[in-house]
């Protein structure tokens, strides 16, 4: 008779599609560590311990409690099944069968976890239950995977041209998303995501109102002098050489250009050992800016957790044109992203502006509030999220749910909310959750 009921217990299916790479999915998932800050289905729960044997045979344990401490149990079971990045399969302590899917497509996964359902509670409130602590190993993912800081590129229409003529020249590299945004301030326009080189970038065909020039490039890390030789080859086709290509003090293989489509580019030969990021975005401060590289360094890394300033050189005397120039490199790291700032020896009429700025996503409110308030130096440059700082760099800062709006809501949703967006100068998530949700 028990045989029997087990195998008539019903079966529930919960998905979720989670913005990391099947190899951070699997950490997140299966280390006790991170086990103990997901596993639960509400914010009146919580996992205060996890064990976790990870092999078959094993036994895993997690200590689920009310935050009142008024109920608590123990989830566990033993494993059945494990395919490192691919499968978990395990019994329950009730004979009941729960198996995950894990199916990595480059920055994205899928899971897929199938469980036999329980006769104490509805299928549909088991459902609901399982589905809230998938969505909560999500946005936990999500919050602490995906990349505070993002560079962002403005083209007039050759965004998505843009995108993948960069993605063809390096590897771990695709475009993720392309989406219409119809009726803003400069007609309908195009956004995009992609990974270069395994780093995330955005942008967006908003019209030729911005327009790039050398005061942010791209620092390109190349492990032969072939890999120069191609790029450069490439990046150069219909563009405009700014520093030759050829040999350098400080580099023995070295070239700076502007691409077709206005982009700059600085390709280096490096050592694999030497580089722990393949594209770092390099801000060279001129026309007002000049001289203030070095505080601009600080400044930022005071504001952004994970941030470490590191390596300066200044320049010698008569080394400059310009008396104002002060250091010629200096590396720093905001948020785990590898920056480089630089002084402009030489007295240009050009300096930041909007065709390259960086997004900054926040997890929630308060966080938009702290970055916008740190940031914004420039009150009539506050529209839409964007703001201007005191150097006179862009940012946008955006909530981190935006991604889950882009990437999951159908095309009315998406663009009820993007309206709402446009009317707004700092972003109001509930407002612009409302908009999506047809409120």
């Amino acid at each position: 008779m028990m045989d029997e009921k087990i195998q008539d217990r019903a079966k529930i299916t919960i998905r979720a599609t989670v913005q990391a790479p099947v190899e951070k999915i699997w950490e997140y998932w299966t280390e006790p560590e991170h086990i103990k800050k997901w596993n639960s289905a509400s914010e009146d729960w919580h996992t205060t311990a996890a064990e976790n044997d990870l092999r078959v045979g094993g036994a895993f344990l997690s200590r689920m409690e009310a935050k009142n401490s008024s109920f608590g149990f123990d989830f566990s079971g033993i494993y059945d099944e494990i395919k490192p990045n691919e499968v978990i399969a395990y019994t329950l302590g009730d004979g009941r069968k729960v198996r995950s899917t894990f199916l990595g497509k480059g920055i994205r996964t899928d899971i897929t976890t199938v469980f036999e359902a329980e006769t104490e509670n509805s299928l549909e409130l088991q459902q609901e239950g399982w589905q809230s602590i998938l969505d909560h190993f999500k946005r936990y993912t999500e919050e602490n995977y995906f990349d505070k800081l993002v560079p962002h590129l403005w083209y007039d229409k050759e965004a998505r041209e843009a995108a993948e003529f960069y993605i063809s020249l390096f590897d771990d590299s695709e475009l993720l998303d392309a989406r219409a945004i119809k009726d803003t301030p400069s007609g309908d326009a195009e956004a995009v995501s992609f990974l270069l080189a395994g780093q995330r970038f955005e942008a967006i065909s908003g019209g030729p109102i911005f327009q790039f020039n050398p005061s942010v490039s791209l620092m390109v890390a190349c492990y032969s002098k072939a890999e120069v030789n191609a790029k450069w080859e490439a990046l150069s086709d219909g563009g405009t050489a700014l520093m030759p290509l050829d040999e350098y003090d400080f580099n023995k293989w070295y070239g700076w250009v502007q691409d077709r489509f206005g982009l700059s580019w600085q390709l280096m030969l490096m050592s694999e050992d030497q580089v722990n990021q393949k594209i770092t975005p390099c801000l060279l401060f001129s026309d007002e800016a000049c001289g203030k590289a070095e505080e601009a360094m600080r400044f930022y890394a005071e504001i952004f957790q994970d941030s470490s300033i590191g390596f300066i050189s200044r320049y010698e005397n008569q080394e400059v044109i310009t008396p104002k120039a002060k250091i010629n490199y200096g590396a720093f790291t905001l948020s785990g992203m590898n920056l480089v700032a630089m002084d402009n020896g030489y007295d240009v009429d050009f300096s930041f502006n909007e065709a390259f700025s960086f997004i900054v996503y926040c997890k929630d409110q308060q966080e938009i509030n702290y970055f916008w308030d740190k940031l914004s130096a420039v009150p009539e440059a506050e529209e839409c999220g964007w703001i201007k700082d005191r150097f006179g760099l862009s940012w946008q800062i955006l909530p981190l749910i935006f991604v889950d709006m882009l990437k999951e809501g159908k095309d009315e949703k998406y663009q009820r909310m993007v309206q709402a967006l446009l009317r707004m100068k700092k972003l109001d998530i509930k407002a612009l959750q409302k908009a999506y949700d047809g409120e």
